[in-house]
């Protein structure tokens, strides 16, 4: 009996972990132009939010961005190409980058360290 209890505990509280895990990765992947699902569509106000906290993007043109941005993107993905460029008021850029057929953003500071957004 003890094995039973004991076992279903540890289902639930696994159960509940995972949960837990999958929920912040849906909210951080999903933007508002991405409503293909009913998850999207919940998480796509938060992700507004979160914008709204870090500020705006402004774009710049891409001989404005710090050599150590474009050095650790060049080390990163050295096949990219910056197709885009904005910067935040906390100096926070997000780069619009395309690789062979593959488009994407991605964040750094000023110092060429990454953030996940």
């Amino acid at each position: 009996m003890k094995k039973l209890i004991l076992s279903a505990a540890i289902v639930l509280g696994s159960l509940t972990t995972m949960s837990a895990q999958e929920t912040p990765a849906q909210d951080q992947n999903a933007t508002p132009t991405e409503q293909t699902t009913p998850a999207a569509d919940q998480a796509a106000p938060a992700t507004e939010e979160a914008t709204q906290t870090t500020g705006v993007y402004n774009e710049i043109k891409s001989e404005d961005v710090p050599s150590a941005v474009s050095e650790s993107l060049k080390k990163a993905y050295p096949d990219a190409e910056l197709t885009k460029a904005y910067v935040n008021d906390k100096k926070e850029y997000k780069l619009e980058v395309k690789m062979g057929d593959k488009e994407g953003a991605l964040y750094m500071d000023e110092t060429g360290k990454w953030i996940q957004k």
